[in-house]
């Protein structure tokens, strides 16, 4: 699955009566009212997605699965993006914000007992599903909101346990899932070459990507089929990734309710978070650098070991943050705030913004030209268009455009969109 929230009692209704919603409930969130930390994390999180997300942009579904299939070689600026991306993105944005979609659940729906958030949760998530379905479809492939929203369904049967079970079974669960998926690297590092050979997936003819670059290029009929045919393989993968996305929200929701993800811990659970996600960092960095450089797997699958662990280095990414925001760095973190306050509206325009220039056919249709080394220029000028009209939009209204659209769904009725004076 590329990275960027469930399954609804089939008698709850998809939006909330209106007589049973009480006024304060349709009121948007005050920005005094929001927890900041987590604004600051989820702005953290969005911006790295892209990151991960542009190869999937840029060319077809196989080069992104596959980059032994890619058509271009992957030395010199290409080697380093891939390196970049896999070591300091690649499932540590989507495990930051899985486990922040895990604390919104509880946030939104409240306690199970509360029946009135609980129908507002189910309609929100039931209309977050419809609408990652028009994303899917009509725009890119690589959503997750889909993802999402069918395993959020799971997560708000829940939302009341404790921190300390939501804690325990998340994180352990995760932590079983890491080092199931470490041995199995090993292990096939250490396979004799004829069988390690069998299980790498199968190159595609460069004939077939080029023929697919030609068709999306050739029009927007083109570009839509090849999107509906990723679309359907990534939704199919998305139902085997249930069992890992559940535990990251269960495990978000955990720390939140222990007061940890909201910067209330000891500074020393920080620190400690940050020395293991350094170390975990670092000596992912080195490896996957050697393997990266070499022929077969030097590091007896050591590189890909330590890539199962990217959770443990969200938890230091999200340390880090707290701390510098708690310090005199705060001003800088603070800044990514409104990006996370506008997270939904952020995460697609990122597809807009990218479909755009790629396949389109009011855009520049550079589908299949841009190689990985040069994505950067436009995931960076991404990034400061965000930071900028993030903070824009916010001085005047009270939640981001595509913010407004789900929460006019959810309710049934719009909700107040001006900054109050």
């Amino acid at each position: 699955m590329t990275e960027t929230t469930i399954s609804a009692a089939p008698d709850a209704p998809s939006t909330p009566s209106p007589p049973s919603v009480p006024p304060a409930v349709l009121r948007p969130v005050s920005a005094a009212a929001r927890i900041e930390m987590l604004d600051i994390l989820r702005g953290f999180a969005i911006l790295g997605i892209l990151a991960v997300n542009a190869l999937a942009f840029a060319w077809p579904f196989e080069v992104f699965g596959n980059r032994d299939s890619a058509p271009f070689a992957w030395t010199g600026a290409n080697l380093v993006s891939d390196w970049v991306v896999q070591v300091f993105f690649h499932d540590k944005s989507r495990s930051l914000f899985s486990m922040l979609f895990g604390v919104s659940i509880f946030l939104v729906g409240g306690e199970r007992a509360d029946k009135v958030r609980g129908r507002l949760l189910r309609s929100r998530l039931f209309w977050l599903l419809l609408i990652g379905t028009v994303h899917g479809l009509a725009i890119w492939y690589g959503d997750i909101l889909m993802h999402y929203a069918y395993t959020g369904f799971l997560m708000l049967l829940m939302r009341s346990m404790s921190a300390r079970k939501l804690l325990w079974i998340g994180g352990g669960i995760s932590l079983m899932w890491g080092v199931i998926g470490a041995a199995a690297a090993i292990v096939t590092a250490h396979l004799p070459p004829e069988m390690a050979g069998q299980m790498k997936p199968p190159e595609v003819d460069p004939a077939v990507i080029r023929a697919t670059i030609d068709q999306v290029r050739g029009g927007w009929a083109g570009a839509m089929l090849e999107n509906a045919k990723a679309w359907l393989m990534v939704q199919g993968f998305s139902l085997f990734m249930i069992p890992v996305t559940l535990p990251l929200m269960m495990l978000g929701l955990g720390l939140f309710k222990s007061g940890w993800l909201s910067g209330k811990a000891p500074v020393w659970t920080y620190l400690l978070a940050v020395a293991v996600g350094a170390a975990i960092l670092a000596a992912l960095g080195w490896y996957g650098w050697v393997a990266d450089n070499a022929e077969g797997d030097p590091t007896g699958g050591l590189a890909g070991a330590l890539a199962q662990f990217g959770f443990v280095v969200t938890l230091g990414y999200a340390a880090a943050v707290i701390l510098l925001t708690r310090s005199a760095l705060g001003v800088v973190t603070r800044l990514f705030a409104p990006v996370g306050r506008m997270a939904f509206t952020n995460y697609l325009t990122q597809s807009l913004i990218m479909a755009s220039l790629f396949y389109m056919p009011w855009g520049a249709k550079l589908y299949g030209q841009i190689e990985p080394g040069m994505l950067w220029a436009f995931i960076g000028g991404v990034w400061i268009l965000q930071l900028v009209w993030s903070q824009l939009w916010l001085s005047r209204f009270e939640m981001g455009p595509l913010e407004w659209v789900w929460r006019t769904l959810t309710y049934g009725r719009p909700a107040p969109l001006l900054k109050r004076v």
